[in-house]
């Protein structure tokens, strides 16, 4: 039977590496595991994942670091698995791109529920890959926004974006010339209250400019910045 999906677990503690393979595994997902940052680093630069579950405090190269290396490479969803009184760690590793956190002592079934919730919106999974009919798109003129398919297209190139960064890149587009507040973003593309810092939704808003602008000055114009308000997509961006 083929796996739904190829998760690699990151920790250091063998404890937790064996609870989470034995629930993910009972979910049909295929499970590799890593017991530190470097460890890590090697086998998600060399092999494909659906998903990485990714301790933040390892020994060595830590979460944090391991997720920033990774970004330079691929859009890999991350989620972050963090101790109580980590906030400040939580932001940053927002900053360097995880899509999402998990707080220790956790449930296995969250962590399950959590992982296929990531996956579904992931525009890097096998159903993603498939070449589908969508009606759900959003035409500009240097920028293709295909949500049924999580497909972002840039004067007709595809953008690799992570999931949280199609998920803000798709909030601003459905809603054209609308001035959003970082706390607005942070609410509703993080789905939470969050009480951490804003910088997590300029960190955001910076790397996605810079993916877009690689292929296109144009598309990534289209992304302004409201000086002391936050930011807006402009539709009809020259």
């Amino acid at each position: 039977m083929e796996k739904d999906a190829k998760i690699l677990v990151v920790d250091d503690e063998d404890r937790i590496r064996k609870l989470l393979r034995m629930y993910l595994e009972r979910e049909n997902y295929e499970i590799e595991e890593a017991e530190n940052g470097e460890a890590a680093l090697e086998i998600a630069t060399e092999d494909d994942f659906d998903l990485i579950l990714l301790d933040l405090m390892l020994p060595g190269i830590d979460g944090i670091e391991v997720c920033e290396q990774l970004r330079e490479h691929k859009a890999t969803p991350v989620i972050m698995l963090t101790a109580k009184g980590e906030e400040a760690n939580r932001v940053q590793g927002f900053e360097v791109g995880a899509d999402d956190y998990i707080t220790k002592p956790f449930s296995p079934r969250e962590v399950v529920l959590r992982v296929k919730a990531l996956l579904r919106r992931s525009s890097t999974t096998k159903f993603l890959q498939t070449e589908t009919t969508t009606k759900n798109v959003i035409v500009f003129p240097y920028l293709t926004i295909d949500h049924d398919a999580h497909r972002v297209l840039a004067e007709d190139q595809i953008i690799n974006l992570t999931p949280k960064e199609y998920e803000l890149l798709y909030f601003l587009a459905k809603a054209p010339d609308k001035v959003f507040s970082r706390e607005d973003l942070l609410k509703d593309v993080w789905n939470y209250e969050f009480f951490g810092d804003l910088r997590t939704v300029d960190t955001h808003v910076k790397r996605l400019r810079e993916k877009l602008n690689k292929v296109s000055p144009n598309a990534a114009g289209m992304i302004s910045t409201v000086w002391g308000v936050g930011y807006k997509f402009e539709a009809a961006k020259d």
